[in-house]
């Protein structure tokens, strides 16, 4: 699997959201809707997620592995560090 593209939309808003992030994979599937959040320990990508009907949030999509998620965290924080350059 390849990320292909990475495309990143940066916030105006006060908060620890500081950006949104789309991720195309081998050219033909498309996760959008992740967010760049500055957090205690830094820069972290949150997984779109939705609200169970507990009021909880769950992701909707993730990765399966530390590989497959060091690999999408990687190339969204270079892509938002370019940015914001």
């Amino acid at each position: 699997m390849e990320i292909t593209e990475v495309r990143v939309f940066l916030t105006s808003q006060e908060g620890p959201t500081k950006a949104f992030a789309s991720v195309t994979f081998d050219d033909s599937f498309v996760v959008k809707d992740m967010r760049v959040v500055d957090g205690k320990k830094g820069l972290f990508i949150s997984m779109p997620s939705r609200k169970d009907k507990n009021g909880e949030f769950r992701d909707v999509c993730h990765p399966i592995n530390n590989d497959t998620r060091n690999l999408i965290h990687d190339a969204i924080i270079n892509k938002y560090n370019e940015e914001i350059a």
